[in-house]
C-alpha cells in the first residue's frame, strides 16, 4: 500500500508524462508536493521504485517511467493539507508497523538521533509507522528515535520517536534536526547569534555548543513525538 505522498507523486509523474512526454524535474515535484527539500522527493522515488511502480531509465535526463498504477488510482494535482497540531501519542510500547488508514499517514523511521553528543547522520529507512493526520501538516515528515537525555526538560526522552517535518530553514528558538559539519546529526533548540548558530540542550547538565553558520545545516523541525513505555 502506498502512502499518500507516494501516491500523489506517482500520479503527478504519470499525468506529467501523459501531457508532455517527459517526467517532471525534481524541482517541479518538490513544488507540486509542497516539500521543503529535494531529499524528500529522493526518498519517495526510491520507495516507488522498490515497490515496482516506477523505473529509472539510464542515460536519459528526467529518466523516470511509470510501470504501473495502484488499484483505484485517482488523478489530479496534489492537494495541500490542513494545519497541524503538535502532540504526543502515548502507549504501552512502540506501535507495530501497519497499513495506514484514511485518517493516518505512514511515516518512515529513519534511524536514531542523539539528544546529547551528536551521533552518525540520519540513516536509511528502517520501518514505517502510522501517525494521525491531526498531528501533521503539509510537507514531508519522518520519524527518528531519540538516544540520550539532553532534551528531557523539553519533554523529549530517551527512546521517544520524534516526528520531524523536513525543512532546511528554522526560526531561532525552534527544536530542529541539525547536521553538524556534514557528518553528525543531533536534536537541539536552535539559537541564531549573529553569524553563529547555537545548538542548545534542554538539560542543565549539558552545555550549549556554538558553531559557524556554515557548520550547521537544518534538516527538519520537531512537530510531535510518540512515546513508548517499558
Amino acid at each position: 500500500m502506498l502512502t499518500r505522498k507516494q501516491h500523489e507523486l506517482l500520479m503527478f509523474i504519470h499525468e506529467r508524462i501523459k501531457e508532455t512526454g517527459v517526467s517532471p524535474s525534481f524541482d517541479e515535484m518538490k513544488e507540486a508536493l509542497d516539500l521543503a527539500s529535494k531529499s524528500g522527493i529522493h526518498r519517495l522515488i526510491t520507495a516507488l521504485e522498490e515497490r515496482g511502480f516506477i523505473r529509472r531509465l539510464a542515460h536519459r535526463a528526467r529518466a523516470l517511467e511509470v510501470v504501473k498504477l495502484p488499484e483505484q488510482a485517482t488523478t489530479g494535482a496534489p492537494r495541500g493539507r490542513p494545519g497541524f497540531t503538535p502532540g504526543i501519542i502515548e502507549g504501552g510500547g512502540r506501535p507495530a508497523p501497519v497499513q495506514a488508514a484514511n485518517d493516518t499517514r505512514e511515516l518512515s523511521l529513519m534511524g536514531k538521533i542523539a539528544a546529547g553528543t551528536p551521533i552518525d547522520a540520519i540513516e536509511h529507512e528502517q520501518a514505517r509507522y502510522p501517525v494521525p493526520e491531526a498531528m501533521l501538516g503539509a510537507g514531508e515528515h519522518y520519524l527518528l528515535e531519540i538516544e540520550g537525555d539532553s532534551m528531557i526538560e523539553a519533554g523529549i526522552l530517551d527512546g521517544d520517536l520524534v516526528i520531524i517535518k523536513s525543512a532546511d530553514q528554522a526560526n531561532s528558538g525552534e527544536i530542529v534536526v541539525a547536521l553538524v559539519e556534514g557528518e553528525q546529526a543531533t536534536l537541539k533548540r536552535l539559537r541564531k547569534k549573529g553569524a553563529s548558530i547555537a545548538l542548545e540542550p534542554a538539560n542543565r547538565n549539558y552545555e550549549t555548543k556554538i558553531f559557524g553558520a556554515d557548520q550547521v545545516a537544518v534538516q527538519g523541525k520537531l512537530v510531535g513525538l510518540i512515546r513508548r513505555y517499558h
